[in-house]
């Protein structure tokens, strides 16, 4: 799993070490690098972002009237070379505040809040969120509809396959298809059920999905990309 983020610094040289920073971190991924918080703004309009690492004190908009101005807010990673402003920084539910210079050990730490607090939210949302139960190994399981990952033809079986583990399911996958959320759901091969919002990236002939690459039938890459424009 990783965390798309940006980066707001007025400052190249600490936009550069904390551009670093997240690039070596196998849980994070860098959307993109801003000198203010116009630019920044611009991009979040286009791209999801999870986390933003934002500096306070800036010319023009500061980093606080930059969240003042967001109607959805990702997590914030404060970051600057002052401790006066911290107390201020959690008004604004910051995930961390990082002083300048900041020790690899500390900004890893930092990931690791961000990421629990990501899951943590992400199970809230699950719990409200779509279901269906399916009977495994003579136990009948509740299974989030936004965990699956894919599910694929095995023999007389279709074997569900989540973030977390495999099912395998008696079951024919046109009745598995059925069970499931038409619009996050498409069928790909005669063998495959892909959840859309998994998918990295896809050509002519396979969906990646992590790193499964999960084949596309040719009749069934246009039913793939209507679904996902429409997501």
């Amino acid at each position: 799993m990783k965390l798309n983020c940006v980066v707001v610094d007025d400052s190249s040289i600490q936009r550069m070490i904390i551009a670093k920073l997240v690039n070596n971190h196998p849980n994070l991924h860098l959307v993109g690098d801003f000198s203010n918080a116009i630019e920044a703004k611009s991009c979040m309009s286009v791209n999801n972002v999870d986390l933003i690492y934002l500096d306070i004190e800036m010319p023009v908009i500061s980093g606080f009237d930059f969240l003042d101005g967001l109607k959805t807010k990702p997590q914030i990673i404060f970051i600057t070379s002052k401790a006066e402003y911290a107390l201020k920084a959690f008004d604004y539910d910051a995930t961390d505040y990082l002083q300048k210079p900041i020790a690899v050990d500390r900004f890893n730490a930092s990931v690791k809040r961000a990421l629990d607090l990501y899951l943590l939210k992400q199970d809230i949302k699950e719990e409200e969120g779509e279901h269906i139960f399916i009977k495994s190994n003579l136990k009948k399981l509740k299974i989030f509809t936004a965990r699956i990952k894919w599910i694929e033809a095995f023999g007389d079986y279709v074997r569900v396959v989540t973030e977390d583990d495999s099912h395998l399911v008696l079951s024919t996958m046109k009745s598995f298809e059925n069970d499931l959320p038409r619009k996050k759901f498409v069928r790909v091969h005669k063998s495959y059920i892909i959840n859309i919002d998994k998918v990295e990236r896809f050509n002519s002939k396979f969906a990646e999905i992590g790193t499964t690459k999960i084949p596309l039938s040719r009749n069934k890459k246009e039913d793939l990309i209507k679904a996902l424009s429409y997501a």
